[in-house]
């Protein structure tokens, strides 16, 4: 949650470092060509984020190109560029057969082969983790590998925010849930959930098992033993806010086995 004073940054590519290509490669012999490339190109019509992402900046720039027949190292820097702003392997797929019905086939053959080997090292859960990431105010953050023995499959944990109100986003790959566990406390405590992207699931013990959506609010009190994760279909991110109380802790207990979850739908 940004404020004015301390604001928050939720997308990370929207900065990039300063452009120097065209001095390093034209200075000496195009100055004015090179600083117009680096200052007003890459320093201000791709800087002017509010206005248009550099996401999408990426895909009109790509399709300019390929439109135009330039399918030489200028498009794959920028398909180097589209990738690292978030564009995903199948987007970009789809892209290029849109382009080829417009601009012409040979010219999306020639941008298919750059992009096979851009994307070369991506698979299918890479492509979705970066989909469910863009879909998300909130960054999924690092790999948890302090509680890892407390979950079955991959979590990422990122703080979002350390004073007044503690809370972090718990992101899990799809089938990942974590162990029945309990917040103890002699009085308060407890834990609240906020569904951000995705879908999930929560279930108390001896309950039903309720589905997390975006928006959706899980109040947990203190005391019960529970458990929540992803969907086997789809990435799921929730905020955790852990609540105030006296003689708080965590128990953790056993997992979540594979026939308990997989009367999930």
């Amino acid at each position: 949650m940004a404020n004015s004073q301390n604001p928050t940054k939720l997308t990370p590519t929207e900065v990039d470092p300063k452009q120097t290509a065209g001095r390093q490669q034209l200075g000496a012999f195009a100055p004015k060509f090179a600083a117009l490339n680096d200052d007003v190109l890459f320093g201000q019509v791709w800087s002017r984020t509010d206005k248009l992402s550099k996401r999408d900046r990426s895909l009109v720039t790509v399709t300019a190109l390929v439109s135009s027949g330039i399918i030489d190292s200028s498009l794959t820097f920028h398909l180097m560029e589209a990738k690292k702003n978030g564009i995903t392997k199948q987007e970009i797929a789809e892209v290029l057969t849109q382009v080829a019905f417009y601009a012409g086939w040979p010219k999306a053959w020639g941008a298919f082969r750059q992009a096979l080997e851009v994307w070369k090292d991506v698979n299918d859960a890479d492509d979705a983790r970066q989909r469910h990431e863009q879909e998300l105010m909130f960054p999924i953050g690092e790999p948890n590998t302090a509680y890892a023995q407390y979950f079955i499959g991959n979590s990422y944990l990122a703080p979002v925010s350390t004073e007044q109100v503690k809370f972090v986003n718990v992101t899990f790959e799809p089938r990942c849930r974590n162990n029945w566990h309990v917040h103890r406390a002699t009085s308060g405590g407890g834990q609240m959930l906020v569904g951000v992207g995705g879908r999930g699931w929560y279930q108390e013990e001896g309950k039903p098992a309720v589905e997390i959506l975006p928006g959706t609010v899980i109040h947990i009190p203190a005391n019960v033993k529970h458990w929540h994760g992803a969907a086997a279909d789809s990435w799921f991110s929730h905020l955790a806010f852990e609540i105030d109380g006296e003689n708080t802790s965590n128990e953790w207990l056993e997992p979540v086995t594979d026939a308990e979850y997989d009367k999930l739908k």
